[in-house]
């Protein structure tokens, strides 16, 4: 529970009564009038955004077509880059987008299932389970999206349930695809049969990574990183569960998989150059500007996520992981605070970056030109990168990475 000195909302009066403490009498009342007003006025946008999202999400559960989801999809999603617009806030983004695609995924696993009964082959053989992985797994989903997810189903329905499967998988992909999740580029999707297997299947899989007895280590140890971040959305819930316990356990128990992870991450370049100054590419397309995501938020994303494995860990959220690892002592309070700021401005700016593409403003929604920015903004992209540095030297530490 929040102390009084911890409520947002009374940090927020004590700097009005500071502020207006210093006025004359008529201009307390206007300017608390101007307020007052202002209040109102967000209040009722606010609510009426929060209206819309609900009709919209009501109108899914029960949409007959994929035509109609699609549409559904296009009109969240131009809602919620709406609310960012006004408001900036990279949680509630988070939240909406995260919420409202999980609902989206769900109706889609239940017209899928329709279509396979229509089509002669019956009901789901075994129980099964979508999860999430990337950014959806860590409910960071934002403007654009693509397919991560797997699915893994019961035991013991030999190979007709694995061909039904197959089926179920492939043609989910595709009317994925039409509602607006776009197709993975790196083929993490359940169509490709790395990532769809019955539990049982999935174990196999999972021991034979932490044990190196598949020939691509590279491909290997990025396939554990993903599935790190795998989260129930539909499904039976049990399923999903035993999976993710499973990893979270082996990558625990075969250390040198996680050193391996933890060398990878503490060896992610910043944008960082000569004296801590932003760096930016010298040459080329994208010459003055710098690559946001791999230069930047990958690598928090990816070092907090090794932390938080190795100290057992069950959150997938980046900033619950911070929250966590503070309260568990391997953060100071004023480090953990820094690395949340970092995250929130990182990703804020990614956002702006996609709201940039979907308006046609421009092609990459990776590439940032700090120069383009105020200088109190590109100083706090700067201080992101160095507490991400901070970061990495502490897990290089913990690790003994040589």
């Amino acid at each position: 529970m929040q102390t009084a000195a911890q409520n947002p909302a009374n940090d927020i009066l004590n700097r009005v009564r500071d502020f207006v403490r210093f006025l004359d009498r008529d201009e307390i009342v206007s300017v608390l009038s101007a307020v007052r007003d202002e209040i109102v006025r967000e209040m009722e946008s606010v609510r009426e955004l929060s209206d819309r999202k609900e009709r919209l999400l009501s109108d899914a559960g029960s949409a007959a077509e994929y035509s109609r989801l699609r549409s559904i999809h296009d009109e969240l999603n131009a809602l919620e880059m709406e609310r960012f617009l006004r408001i900036n806030s990279v949680s509630t983004l988070h939240a909406n987008c995260t919420e409202y695609r999980d609902r989206l995924a769900g109706r889609a696993l239940q017209l899928v299932e329709g279509e396979m009964k229509n089509a002669g082959k019956g009901e789901p053989p075994r129980p099964y389970a979508l999860c999430s992985m990337g950014s959806d797994g860590r409910a960071e989903q934002t403007l654009i999206t693509d397919q991560d997810y797997l699915i893994v189903y019961g035991d013991g329905g030999g190979e007709a349930t694995d061909e039904w499967f197959r089926e179920f998988s492939e043609l989910l992909v595709e009317r994925m695809a039409e509602i607006g999740f776009k197709k993975c580029t790196g083929d993490i999707m359940p169509s490709n049969p790395t990532w769809r297997g019955s539990l049982a299947q999935w174990k196999r899989k999972l021991l034979a990574i932490v044990r190196y007895e598949y020939e691509d280590y590279a491909k290997n140890l990025m396939d554990l990183i993903v599935l790190s971040d795998a989260r129930f959305v539909s499904g039976d819930r049990e399923l999903a569960d035993a999976l993710t316990s499973t990893i979270r356990s082996l990558e625990q128990d075969y250390f040198q998989v996680l050193w391996g992870m933890a060398k990878a991450a503490t060896e992610m370049k910043l944008a960082l150059g000569f004296l801590k100054r932003l760096w930016t590419e010298g040459s080329g397309e994208h010459k003055g500007e710098f690559n946001l995501k791999l230069l930047a938020w990958a690598p928090l994303v990816m070092n907090v996520r090794i932390l938080s494995i190795n100290q057992g860990i069950p959150a997938t959220n980046t900033v619950d992981r911070i929250g966590l690892l503070q309260r568990e002592g391997s953060f100071s309070a004023a480090f953990a605070r820094g690395l949340v700021d970092a995250y929130d401005v990182l990703t804020k700016h990614r956002i702006l970056l996609q709201i940039k593409v979907i308006k046609g403003i421009q092609d990459s929604s990776y590439y940032l030109n700090p120069y383009t920015l105020p200088p109190d903004e590109r100083e706090a992209i700067r201080q992101a990168l160095l507490r991400i540095e901070d970061l990495q030297r502490t897990i290089h530490t913990n690790f003994s990475i040589m």
